[in-house]
């Protein structure tokens, strides 16, 4: 069987979790069915960290780019190529395909229509266009939490929910249980300005979704009742709509105390997990939420707000919040930060949580649903 899989993300610059998704599964499908053919498109040249890897049954084509490159130049490939399957793993789905081509998208979260205030206007058009055409002309749905299924169906009342199946991530620890050297664990955290375990890290974007406000204030709480060292290092690039967030930070009481890092290395993101004492994960909705399973691997303590997908994905080793209420927050802070014994507990619950989610199972699962 062709199986065609629109894979132009991994070119991109910015290494998020859906293109983290794409590559996992690429790591596997060539491995699990060497009698299908996979044809992997994109349009310049890949990310070299999101390289997919060199199977016998994987035809790699560098298409050249076109304005509306999916609409245009992909579609007409994969016509010409005769493919029996296309897997979208985004959100986005060619307008003209042929009558008999089997369509599969993967739907990540449908945060812009929960929290359109928190995009760019010059997006939500887009966004809502191509996710419209994609849920309601594909013959089948991946979602990636029953979260997002939930939310499918909610903003799309007339799609089967027999369409849908629910397939989660899956979660590669390597890098974070990793052992460093002694000398460069200390001089990734020299640069940082930081010391082992006296530091709360949140892992991600700058944007309103991600609440870092709500953070940043419960961080100002903890600091006023609680006069010691701790920090608080935010760890991610600028995304969009990031000005308000930056300002709470620049004006807060406790700003010497803040840590901005912006993007960096791997390697410097699992020296920084390894040694927090807390990870705290805030966000106002995720579709999956990699970073919280990161933390699990890093042996770290999590606490996450209570919505989304974010309560199947952390189980019972999450201490939990309100996502807006800043006191809550703070309290789940001290609490934790202050008893090691449930830090024990919840990294031990972490490391059994972390066990359910494998990107070979994610894999597996996600050709035999496109297959069948």
């Amino acid at each position: 069987m062709k199986i065609a899989i629109q894979a132009a993300d991994l070119d991109n610059k910015r290494i998020d979790g859906t293109r983290v998704y794409l590559l996992n599964v690429l790591k596997y499908l060539g491995e699990i069915s060497s009698e299908d053919k996979f044809i992997i498109y994109h349009k310049n040249n890949f990310n070299p960290e999101l390289t997919p890897p060199d199977f016998p049954n994987y035809e790699i084509k560098k298409l050249k780019f076109f304005k509306l490159w999916t609409q245009t130049r992909f579609a007409y490939n994969i016509w010409k190529d005769k493919v029996d399957i296309l897997w979208m793993p985004m959100h986005n789905i060619p307008l003209l395909r042929r009558k008999n081509l089997k369509t599969v998208v993967t739907i990540h979260d449908l945060a812009f229509k929960q929290f359109p205030h928190t995009f760019p206007k010059r997006d939500l058009f887009q966004l809502n266009f191509l996710t419209d055409l994609a849920v309601k002309r594909a013959d089948k749905i991946i979602a990636v939490s029953q979260s997002t299924k939930n939310d499918i169906l909610k903003f799309y009342p007339q799609i089967k929910e027999d369409k849908i199946r629910v397939i989660y991530h899956g979660f590669d620890g390597d890098l974070y249980r990793k052992r460093f050297d002694i000398e460069l664990m200390n001089e990734v955290l020299r640069k940082y300005h930081l010391k082992p375990k006296k530091y709360l890290l949140y892992v991600g974007a700058i944007q309103p979704r991600k609440n870092l406000i709500t953070l940043v204030k419960s961080f100002e709480i903890f600091k006023k009742e609680n006069e010691n060292s701790i920090k608080l290092v935010i760890a991610g690039g600028k995304a969009w709509s990031w000005e308000e967030t930056i300002k709470a930070i620049e004006t807060s009481s406790v700003k010497d105390s803040i840590i901005l890092t912006g993007r960096i290395p791997f390697e410097d993101l699992s020296i920084l997990q390894q040694n927090a004492a807390v990870f705290v994960f805030p966000s106002l909705y995720e579709g999956f939420g990699i970073p919280v399973l990161e933390a699990f691997a890093a042996n770290v303590p999590v606490i996450c707000a209570r919505n989304s997908s974010l309560e199947e994905v952390g189980g019972e080793a999450v201490e939990y919040f309100e996502s807006r209420d800043v006191k809550e927050l703070a309290q789940k802070i001290f609490k934790v930060i202050n008893n090691f014994g449930l830090q024990s507990e919840m990294i031990a619950k972490g490391r059994i949580q972390l066990n359910k989610f494998s990107w070979r199972k994610c894999a597996k699962e996600t050709l035999e649903f496109i297959k069948k």
